[in-house]
């Protein structure tokens, strides 16, 4: 597996653009591809609420598709200068890998194995979760540890394939898993009977309940969680700016809630005499040449989608996903910025 994922990065890499300078070939970064094209194309997943799904305009909204705007924002100073392109599981490294997108912003566990084997960089945790399983009320099923038999549906390609496997192993119980290559096949089956359970992440399980279900109130999402799934977006191991960018616009979202940085009022908070607010704001310079992008980067992120808090506020805290580990680590989470200066 190593050897294969090792060639399709290195047949990714050379298919990125080529610039002359100075009569000699050289490699363009992402960030010069992403400026002649005058777009950042972002994968996201193919509909799954509160995290990226389109309306019926083919309007995407979530927290991974703000992510992608607050990206443009800080890039092209427009933050619906975004293509979303969407993926499944099974897709969503290889079209990355490609070169076909700039950012993978999508439902993907950081692991070893992938930001260690697929020519691909983890830029930072979006969102802490854990997988669990959604099951009919009428089973009167209320522990994970009383599936032993059950038959579970499950999306070919994800961490959860293991992770049930692993699960049901250590626990001595025996399933039979009904495996798809999306959501949308996999939901469909479940709600359709042919499944005793449906396993991913909690997150997902909660987004799906409320807008597949027949009637969600015939479903419970079990409480263990037999899992930690730290989601974040991905970009490709071959350019350190744009790996640099990605991580840092993340940090200073993450920063902009703990100094109480909004949306609304950023411009107000650009006359702080708190240091990091005028360096996230803009007014202190340095942060902005570090990464290759004019000083006001970090201001017109904040200033399209918000601080990490607002976005969570609006696209998951709907779902009745409490914050949990996604707290500010203050108040008992594990959302920590780094120190920006």
């Amino acid at each position: 597996m190593k050897k294969k994922s090792t060639l399709t990065y290195c047949i990714a890499t050379t298919m990125l653009v080529l610039s002359v300078v100075g009569g000699k070939a050289a490699l363009a970064s992402t960030l010069d591809i992403i400026k002649d094209r005058g777009m950042v194309r972002c994968a996201v997943h193919t509909g799954l609420a509160g995290m990226s799904l389109p309306d019926s305009q083919g309007k995407w909204s979530g927290l991974f598709v703000d992510y992608c705007r607050a990206l443009a924002a800080a890039t092209l100073g427009d933050a619906n200068k975004v293509e979303f392109v969407p993926v499944t599981s099974k897709q969503r490294f290889t079209v990355l890998q490609s070169g076909e997108v700039d950012v993978l912003s999508r439902t993907t566990t950081v692991t070893l194995s992938r930001d260690s084997s697929l020519g691909l960089n983890f830029t930072g945790v979006m969102f802490y979760d854990g997988q669990s399983f959604l099951v009919r009320k009428e089973l009167g099923i209320s522990s994970a540890k009383e599936l032993d038999g059950a038959t579970i549906c499950v999306k070919q390609g994800t961490t959860a394939e293991l992770t049930l496997s692993e699960y049901f192993e250590r626990n001595g119980m025996t399933y039979t898993p009904v495996v798809f290559e999306g959501t949308k096949e996999a939901t469909t089956a479940f709600f359709s009977d042919r499944c005793d359970a449906y396993t991913t992440d909690a997150s997902a399980l909660t987004s799906i309940r409320l807008s597949d279900a027949p009637d969600p109130d015939d479903y419970v999402v079990l409480p263990e969680r037999i899992s930690k799934e730290p989601l974040g977006a991905t970009v490709r191991s071959d350019d350190d700016q744009w790996f640099d960018i990605n991580k840092w616009l993340l940090n200073n979202l993450l920063a902009a809630e703990e100094l109480g940085v909004t949306a609304a009022n950023i411009d107000k908070m650009k006359s702080s005499d708190n240091a990091t607010i005028q360096r996230i704001t803009g007014v202190k310079p340095g942060m902005g040449k570090a990464l290759g992008l004019d000083e006001e980067w970090s201001y017109r992120a904040i200033k399209a989608v918000g601080n990490y808090g607002e976005l969570y506020a609006k696209h998951i805290k709907p779902l009745g996903i409490e914050r949990g580990a996604n707290n500010p680590y203050r108040d008992g989470g594990l959302m920590y910025p780094l120190p920006i200066r």
